[in-house]
């Protein structure tokens, strides 16, 4: 992509969407910038993330995301955003040197109250493996968290 990208933007599909601002104040540590009816946007600053959301009451079981990330620069940023998830009671589990897609990571994963997964890690080194343990991507490209 060969243009001046500011941030990346994720626009999630919830079913309830009190509960899940609830849950993203809580992990993101912030409080919603946007909060229309139906609709929210948290404009994060670092790591830079355009995040929305738009309520969909009779959203269904299928979809076709796998989970979402943030990628950090080291094992203490996992380990200090897993504390904060923590004490925030988002229940983060860790994974710590795991082989997953292809690399070495340290990482911890919540859930949103519509069960999207999201991860914060941080990338140690190039695997020749592509994992498939719990939390990771199997090599049909879904995630196959516990």
């Amino acid at each position: 992509m060969n243009t001046n990208a500011v941030k990346p933007h994720i626009s999630l599909n919830v079913r309830n969407l009190a509960a899940s601002l609830a849950f993203y104040e809580k992990m993101l540590a912030m409080k919603a910038t946007k909060v229309r009816p139906g609709y929210a946007k948290f404009d994060v600053q670092n790591p830079p993330l355009n995040l929305a959301m738009n309520e969909v009451p009779s959203l269904g079981a299928n979809t076709t995301l796998s989970h979402l990330g943030i990628q950090v620069a080291s094992t203490d940023d996992v380990l200090n955003v897993r504390q904060q998830w923590a004490e925030a009671g988002l229940g983060p589990r860790e994974e710590m040197q795991t082989e997953c897609c292809y690399a070495k990571q340290d990482k911890a994963w919540v859930h949103d109250p519509d069960g999207n997964e999201w991860e914060v890690f941080v990338v140690l080194a190039d695997s020749a493996k592509m994992g498939g343990e719990a939390g990771c991507c199997t090599t049909d490209g879904q995630c196959a968290t516990a």
